[in-house]
């Protein structure tokens, strides 16, 4: 009997404008002009790629968030810019967030599909339902309640899957001798009617490299668990302690089984902000750097649109107010902020010190090593199979971990020196899914 290879650390770089921390775009180290310079997005992508990280990540939303009088808001549409990316890199998986709430299943499909083709196999979905009231109103209609929003996704994902399976593998012949382009029979309708959508397909463009992109989720809530647990192959998500990170880990995980599914089918990232210097005080003497760029105006606006409840008028230096539980918005991170203020007995203005370099995501601040230790812990103590990187200003921090983070991992054995394939789900260590259809319903020639 073979012994399984150790398992290996997933990375993923989360590219955020010119850094994740709320005061990035006033440090030295930044230029806000990079917010929609195509070549910044470029250069990015190639440090990540140079660094063999799995893939990067972009974050969207179909509305203008927070105070952009105080923040550089306004970033570019993902899948476009992805695009792009693909033009300039060879190995690096590119995964763009797209809303199942405000688009349509064919819509999407052939986005996802295109950019599979354009990047050669390294195409990502990051699912999302939209939970802002602002996203809503974009598009003349009220927010959908929480479970109104999952029930779309399932049938969204369901009618997307089926679309990229609508050409089967060979369904093109390219026979120049006979005239036959493709073969009708391996090309299928879905006849698909539902409680939110009606689709005939095929789609018009043929089978994705990877049979289906990359799916990933990053909703915590009891839906989102679920959703993740039937449909994704890996989460980003956000825990503050190791002890919740197992907590989620370990849910998940158990969730897979009654969808048919082993754990090694889904991949589990928290979020990392990692603040880095050569020493301990450099790293510290950062971190007091950006917390002295922050205006705290913006960051009571960012926690009132996170937790549903106006804290203009609150002290600073006073405790949270009792916040009610979310049963709409984001539900899972109105939880993680309240608990951290609670067990941390934090102040409002040392609640947005704290949420400003990562939205309740966790920040580590501290030498390669200190980083990396953490890194490991995680790991090795069943509460994540990677990390989604979040560097706090960009493009150095994204460098300073590519170049001093990285060859640490490396030396511990927890991460690769090579790229193990070509595509995205061969470097994620996921199989290629089959075609559902097999010779059936064949669209007339």
């Amino acid at each position: 009997m073979t012994t399984p290879p150790p398992r290996k650390l997933h990375l993923n770089a989360f590219l955020m404008g010119v850094g994740h921390h709320e005061a990035a775009w006033r440090h030295p180290r930044t230029s806000s002009a990079d917010v929609t310079d195509v070549r910044h997005y470029q250069r990015l992508a190639q440090v990540a790629e140079r660094g063999r990280l799995d893939s990067v990540f972009l974050a969207d939303g179909l509305a203008l968030r927070g105070n952009v009088r105080h923040n550089a808001l306004g970033g570019l549409e993902p899948l476009t810019l992805l695009a792009a990316l693909a033009a300039v890199t060879d190995h690096i998986g590119l995964i763009a967030t797209v809303s199942t709430t405000y688009n349509e299943p064919f819509h999407v499909a052939r986005k996802f599909a295109s950019l599979d083709h354009i990047s050669g196999g390294r195409a990502g979905w990051n699912i999302v339902t939209s939970a802002s009231e602002a996203e809503a109103h974009n598009f003349g209609i009220e927010r959908p309640a929480h479970r109104d929003r999952y029930a779309r996704a399932t049938e969204f994902l369901e009618v997307v899957t089926k679309l990229w399976d609508s050409w089967e593998d060979g369904a093109i012949l390219g026979d120049h001798h006979s005239g036959n382009y493709a073969d009708t029979d391996r090309i299928h309708t879905l006849d698909h009617i539902g409680p939110h959508f009606r689709v005939r397909g095929p789609l018009n463009t043929s089978r994705p490299p990877q049979g289906h992109p990359l799916l990933v989720q990053a909703g915590s809530s009891e839906d989102g668990k679920e959703f993740a647990a039937r449909f994704a192959e890996a989460v980003f998500t956000a825990q503050q302690t190791l002890a919740d990170g197992q907590d989620f880990y370990a849910d998940l995980k158990s969730r897979l089984g009654r969808y048919g599914r082993r754990e090694d089918e889904l991949l589990i990232l928290p979020g990392i902000s990692p603040i880095i210097g050569s020493t301990e005080r450099e790293a510290l003497q950062l971190e007091r750097e950006l917390e002295e760029l922050i205006i705290p105006e913006y960051g009571v606006h960012q926690l009132s649109n996170i937790l549903g409840v106006d804290l203009s008028d609150h002290p600073l230096d006073a405790r949270l107010p009792e916040v009610p539980p979310a049963t709409d918005g984001q539900q899972s991170r109105v939880k993680l902020v309240t608990d951290l203020a609670e067990r941390e007995q934090l102040t409002l203005r040392q609640l947005i010190g704290r949420l400003a370099g990562g939205r309740g995501h966790r920040v580590v601040t501290g030498t390669p090593e200190q980083i990396a230790d953490q890194i490991e812990e995680w790991f090795v103590n069943g509460a994540a199979d990677g990390f989604n990187i979040m560097p706090p200003v960009l493009p150095g921090g994204l460098e300073d971990f590519v170049d001093h983070v990285v060859p640490e991992l490396r030396l511990r054995g927890l991460f690769r020196t090579d790229y193990e394939g070509r595509t995205l789900r061969q470097n994620y260590g996921l199989a290629r899914p089959g075609s559902i259809f097999d010779q059936k319903v064949p669209v007339a020639s």
